[in-house]
């Protein structure tokens, strides 16, 4: 049988119906944007086993790109057409199936792009620069240590690193094979890789202490009822989630950093998500709106008690743009906001 995740090594599961998607969403172009069981020691006292990933078969070396359901490498593909942005229904499949795609084939112009604010082994929120180090959303840095956590369309793992800096025990699950191979490239002592679908988690309940996801998979998903529900299954009582996500309010603007995104161009209440298809019509990429309100019911409806809501408000000292944030926008209104979750 295969040995789990660790460090320096991609779990691969097949994907499910359907998707999960990445750490903190935009691009060169776009703002979208077993276990937990106890072992017993020498010394007779009750230890707790880190998490370990169900054995089943990888279907993706991680010295290729290619596989079931993954398009050839960016220089064998003919050239295309540039997609075209619209709002239409899109379901689990079609979402998962797309934005897989996208990561794969745009996660080295990310990590291009925003590798430097990102950094190596940083804990930032979204593009407005909340840091973990001062928020502690998933509580004081010292009682991490030794804490199993679960990041959530992880990326690179950024924010993992940052985690076993801190003496926790992380797994980063991603839907995005290419942006765990750049997890690799940076380095992943002390984190285990997982790729996976957010919908169908490969770990046994109980496994997490707490789990988290910077602009993660929810933004990207069709149901996320099924993703909040799957991360309670897998977190031990009393565990916390913390995610962030787009701020709702900013699907009414247009996604544009000067002057031009501070009028009002779309309904707020307009739940279509926004799909960029190719010639023929299949969708590229996807991202789902949800209101603020829909958000709080997502997490009441997966099981969780909110206990916090932050809209971080924007730093003097960010002066970068990213897609549809910038300094000015992020004075007047709000681009981030992050749920702070208990399961009870």
């Amino acid at each position: 049988m295969r040995e789990g995740a660790h460090p320096g090594r991609i779990a691969a599961y097949p994907a499910q119906d359907p998707c999960g998607g990445s750490r903190t969403s935009g691009n060169a172009t776009r703002s979208s944007g077993p276990c937990g069981a106890s072992f017993v020691t020498a010394a007779g006292r009750a230890a707790r086993r880190s998490p370990q990933i169900n054995t089943r078969e990888p279907i993706i070396q991680e010295s290729e790109q290619t596989g079931p359901g993954r398009t050839a490498p960016e220089q064998s593909r003919p050239a295309q057409s540039e997609p075209e942005a619209t709002r239409r229904e899109a379901g689990g499949a079609e979402s998962s199936r797309a934005n897989r795609g996208w990561w794969d084939r745009n996660a080295d112009d990310y990590q291009v792009e925003h590798g430097t604010f990102l950094g190596d082994d940083r804990f930032v929120w979204g593009p407005d620069g909340l840091d973990e180090t001062e928020a502690e959303l998933l509580g004081p840095m010292e009682e991490l240590k030794g804490k199993d956590i679960l990041e959530i369309g992880a990326g690179a793992a950024q924010c993992s690193r940052w985690l076993a800096a801190q003496g926790a025990r992380p797994v980063a699950l991603d839907l995005s094979h290419r942006q765990l191979q750049h997890a690799l490239r940076i380095g992943a002592d002390g984190v285990r890789l997982v790729e996976a679908d957010a919908t169908a988690l490969p770990f046994a309940d109980g496994s997490f202490d707490l789990a988290c996801s910077a602009y993660g998979a929810l933004p990207f998903i069709a149901e996320p009822v099924a993703v909040l529900r799957e991360v309670r299954r897998v977190l031990r009582p009393g565990g916390r989630f913390v995610f962030s996500v787009t701020h709702p309010i900013r699907w009414a603007f247009p996604d544009e950093p000067g002057p031009e995104g501070l009028s009002v161009a779309s309904s707020y209440f307009d739940r279509t998500p926004y799909v960029e298809q190719d010639e023929e019509g299949n969708a590229v990429y996807v991202e789902h709106h949800r209101t603020l309100g829909d958000r709080v019911r997502d997490v009441v409806g997966g099981g969780f008690r909110l206990v916090d809501l932050v809209e971080p408000e924007w730093p003097a000292w960010n002066t970068q743009e990213w897609g549809g944030w910038s300094p000015l926008r992020g004075n007047l209104i709000p681009g981030t906001a992050i749920f702070a979750c208990v399961r009870d």
